[in-house]
């Protein structure tokens, strides 16, 4: 039966907030200018689903006066809910607290009356608060299926509900459920303990609940939100022991992890782990996009391990969770004409209509559309029956096996901050077992959506509970080495430090795994209804300190690539795209006065980005012609500078999101430069992440120049314009104008871009840029001089000499890094770790001054070939008396198209090219020339010179 329809009624919305069991708080604007103390207020709740606050007493539903609170919202819940500090609060009465329970499974409305009882306004209410705090002990239950010797008990925390019931097949789902009721216990859980023979069976639970959506009570009949296993497309849960052998493939346990020494060791390659393989001919037609592609001798895996040799250590999976849209049924996909499509020509908007399918039929998504976050993605699986249960659990594990065995760490891309589908959609499971709970709402009780989807407010303790748990799961029963949070912002600080928490309790004595090895990562946008802090302190930009959490660099990102990923016209130049002196003509980077000045403060982002973006890092400033701190550097209104730690940023300069960097070159470079200066630019500008003093990440095919023929925004672009070729022999670009739901605006800038046959790179270019590329590994990884580790170490070695002196190039940067001969007295400057500066003696001559002309002859500096725990591709710190080969390392970034001839305010005796680039494929490199106090770099090209140690 529906409300009233009076404007007063506003039944369908929910304007006020039970907070705690005898705390209400409703706006204070919604008064007609009336005092709150001089009004009538009510509380109603209605089993049966039927209000009318109109209605003069009596009513068949209950009702109480509420006592209106001058002291406002206490500090505590002000603490909770900052953004209903202002709201009032209203005071239920003591005789109505032990009820509290039962009103909460039943329908809720506030009435305001005036003193003649005439009705001003009533609403629902928002339950979050109160539901939190009468049943805090929740999050201490074990959700999901919980096996002990052998028999399962399966719990559901749904407090709202009138009735859970088990609905169990023990195979066909085609006949009549097995219906087992199940028992509420006083956490507001519900359980029940099988049999062993339950093993592999379907489930799914049926709650009875109201649901305010539709205004009455529902049996919702949904998949357990920890399912751990699933059926295809998801449409039942099953019941897998993942402690069971018969799930654990022998390589999975027993290869290693490479382990990071310190957290700026992490290379990252993030990688779609459909792109991997899906285009692989060297992997067998059954495997490819599948997990078991990682078993396969392939292109790929050959071209990871070259990667790894050289210093890669981490490969970032896109998420692999199970998600709401791709088809997992193999039958039941759209395959696109590849024939057809590869007649059409580069410039065609015909391959994106022809692709065009629904979305996720033709197997294809990045899986940012959460399902169940405890089970791994079907579509993944090798097989129709593998997808089926267990298999995918099998198939995930051996996957990770295989990159461990090759030197990779695991890390999963995972998406807390929204769900695919919410309410009573038939891929909504959170909603629809306690509806209203676990999502953010706003001002009128509708679902935020600012992520893209319905937002997960994990704020609420048992959303907050749901993340730390996945992530304990995927660590200790898949092995996983870290994670990135997508839109981390969205979660408050609080969430990922019981993150954190929650892997730091596994530990090998009692779970196989040591948590505290884990990695952390994620993006620290500061943007929607949480936006600067407003309803709980964001895990953002510069509010991680001392958490060892990171987030992405989008200053040094933006300051190579050039404006923003947001501008309209994505032609702005950047310090590493051409904006020192080669225009493209299309003036979108401003006159010459507006190109300086952004040219000075690129420079600046981009130093501050190499010294790991410290907020405390002091240098000289071109842009405000001074010295100055990282954070009083401004960027977009906000301080640039933001860590405490190098490990609290990744640096990047390009990811799944947005154009790669080979498109967003083809973009900002003029069409004329030719394609051996394409690749130089590519590699200057990996250059600028690599050879930071902060963890980086390569987006997967950067190193040899993917394409996505333009497309901005490939999420749902299908394989075609994911193109990933490890043979090397195409890069993707000239696939056709990208989709158009995503780029239609562009189109009229990419046409002519994708029709130019010059911009289109042949074989051997692609070979030259992943060579180049490795370089860039193997000097980082070669010495602890890249990667100093703490914000001290970087404050006492690294500089930028020539910056604000009269012999600065513009458009160029100097980087010194020279650790202090003798460690201070006060150790907490510099360096935490005495052992820092690491390296096996004995890969090096007894004159170290001596190299060989053959850089192979130092395995560990060029092919950085051991990936165990005590060396990640080079430098190891596993030794108090273990030497640096390097003392000292000077690095000339220059991008500009022309030589430069650098003067240096320091003695460069004794300095001479890196050995890997003294050895490596580069033949213009090996041209640079250097004097006592000089020194010359050939034009886009980064050039690192390095004084041994000598003793």
């Amino acid at each position: 039966m529906s409300a009233p329809s009076s404007p007063a009624v506003g039944l369908d919305q929910a304007l006020g907030h039970w907070l705690d069991a005898d705390l209400i708080a409703w706006p204070a604007g919604l008064l007609g200018g009336f005092a709150p103390d001089a009004l009538d207020w009510r509380l109603h709740w209605s089993q049966d689903g039927h209000l009318d606050p109109a209605a003069a007493e009596p009513v068949p539903w209950g009702t109480c006066g509420l006592g209106f609170d001058p002291r406002g919202v206490p500090d505590a819940e002000r603490a909770r809910f900052p953004h209903l500090s202002q709201h009032l609060a209203l005071r239920l009465p003591p005789t109505q607290l032990e009820h509290v329970p039962e009103m909460l499974r039943a329908r809720l409305a506030v009435s305001v009356h005036h003193p003649s009882g005439r009705l001003l306004r009533a609403s629902g209410l928002q339950l979050p608060g109160v539901l939190d705090r009468i049943y805090p002990a929740a999050v201490e239950a074990e959700l999901g299926p919980v096996w002990t010797d052998g028999i399962p008990t399966l719990r559901l925390w749904a407090p709202t509900a009138r009735g859970v019931w088990l609905l169990l097949w023990a195979d066909d789902v085609h006949v009549p459920a097995q219906r087992v009721a199940m028992q509420r216990a006083g956490d507001g859980t519900w359980a029940v303990t099988g049999a062993p023979d339950w093993v592999g069976a379907r489930y799914k639970f049926e709650v009875t609940v109201y649901v305010p959506y539709y205004e009455r009570v529902l049996a919702n009949q949904v998949t357990d939100p920890y399912s751990q296993a699933l059926t295809v497309n998801s449409t039942y849960s099953v019941l897998v022991d993942l402690s069971d052998p018969a799930l654990a493939p022998q390589q999975w346990l027993t290869a290693a992890p490479p382990a990071l020494e310190n957290p700026v060791d992490q290379v990252i390659y993030e990688l779609h782990l459909r792109d991997f393989s899906v285009h692989d001919s060297t992997v067998p037609v059954e495997l490819r996009g599948s997990f078991l592609a990682a078993t396969a001798d392939s292109d790929g895996m050959a071209h990871l391990r070259r990667l790894v040799a050289a210093g890669l250590n981490t490969v970032g999976l896109l998420p692999m969770f199970d998600n709401a849209t791709v088809e997992e049924h193999p039958a039941r996909r759209q395959r696109p004409p590849k024939d057809l499509l590869k007649q059409l020509p580069p410039d065609s908007p015909e391959q994106q209509r022809l692709l065009s399918a629904p979305k996720g039929r033709d197997g294809f998504n990045w899986g940012y559309d959460p399902w169940h976050y405890f089970a791994p993605e079907g579509s993944f699986a090798s097989t129709l029956a593998a997808a089926d249960g267990a298999g995918r659990v099998t198939e995930c594990r051996t996957m990770i096996g295989a990159f461990h065995a090759s030197g990779l760490r695991v890390v999963l891309d995972q998406v807390f901050n929204h769900t695919a589908h919410s309410g009573q959609d038939a891929k909504s499971v959170l909603d629809r077992i306690v509806p209203g709970y676990y999502y953010r709402l706003n001002a009128i009780g509708e679902i935020e959506d600012s992520t893209c989807c319905a937002n997960v407010a994990t704020e609420h303790a048992m959303a907050g509970k749901l993340m730390v748990d996945a992530c304990r799961l995927w660590v200790k029963h898949y092995k996983v080495d870290g994670f990135r949070f997508d839109l981390m912002g969205h979660h408050s600080r609080a969430n990922l430090e019981a993150v954190r928490a929650g892997l730091d309790a596994l530990t090998l004595e009692a779970d196989g795994v040591d948590g505290r090895t884990i990695t952390m990562y994620g993006e620290g946008w500061n943007f929607g209804e949480v936006a600067d802090n407003a309803r709980f302190y964001q895990a953002s930009q510069g509010q991680l300190g001392g958490t060892g959490i990171a987030t992405f660099n989008d200053r040094l990102r933006d300051a190579v690539r050039g404006g923003s990923v947001w501008d309209a016209d994505p032609r702005g130049q950047g310090f590493g795209s051409g904006l020192s002196g080669s225009d493209n003509g299309t003036g979108a980077s401003g006159d010459r006065v507006t190109q300086e000045q952004r040219l000075a403060w690129y420079t600046d982002l981009v130093s501050l980005g190499l010294a790991g973006n410290l907020r405390d890092f002091r240098f000289h400033s071109l842009s405000r012609n001074g010295e100055l701190r990282g954070a009083e550097l401004d960027f977009g209104g906000r301080p640039a500078g933001y860590a405490t730690e190098p490990f609290e940023i990744v640096n990047y300069v390009d990811a799944h999101d947005n154009e790669t960097l080979f498109d967003a070159l083809t973009l900002k470079l003029h069409p004329a430069t030719s394609m051996a200066d394409r690749v130089r630019q590519n590699t200057v500008c990996l250059a600028l992440a690599t050879l930071s003093q902060a963890p980086v990440l390569w987006h997967a095919g950067t190193d040899m120049l993917r394409s996505k023929s333009l497309d901005a925004n490939s999420y749902n672009s299908g394989d075609w314009f994911n193109f990933l070729d490890f043979s090397m022999r195409d890069n993707g670009f000239g696939a056709g104008l990208p989709p158009e739901a995503e780029n239609a605006e562009r189109w009229r800038l990419y046409a002519p871009l994708l029709a130019d046959a010059r911009l289109k790179p042949k074989p051997e270019h692609l070979r030259a840029a992943h060579e180049a590329a490795l370089e860039l590994l193997r000097v980082r990884s070669s010495s602890r001089l890249f990667r100093l580790g703490s914000a001290a170490a970087i404050k006492a070695a690294v500089t930028f000499p020539v910056a604000g002196t009269w012999q600065h190039t513009p458009g160029t940067i100097v980087m010194a890094i020279e650790p202090p001969t003798q460690f201070p007295e006060d150790p907490t400057q510099f360096p935490e770790d005495p052992t820092q500066f690491p390296e096996d003696p004995t890969q090096f001559p007894e004159d170290p001054t001596q190299f060989p002309e053959d850089p192979t002859q130092f395995p560990e500096l060029v092919e950085g070939a051991s990936t165990g725990s005590a060396n990640l591709g080079g430098a190891s710190t596993g030794s108090a008396n273990y030497v640096d080969p390097f003392a000292a390392a000077l690095i000339v970034f220059n991008p500009t198209a022309w030589l430069v001839r650098q003067s240096l305010p320091l003695d460069f005796a004794g300095y001479q090219l890196h050995p890997a680039q003294a050895g490596g494929s580069d033949p213009v490199v090996k041209t640079c020339g250097q004097g006592a106090d000089w020194v010359s770099v050939p034009g886009r090209t980064v050039a690192v010179f390095v004084r041994p140690t000598v003793g």
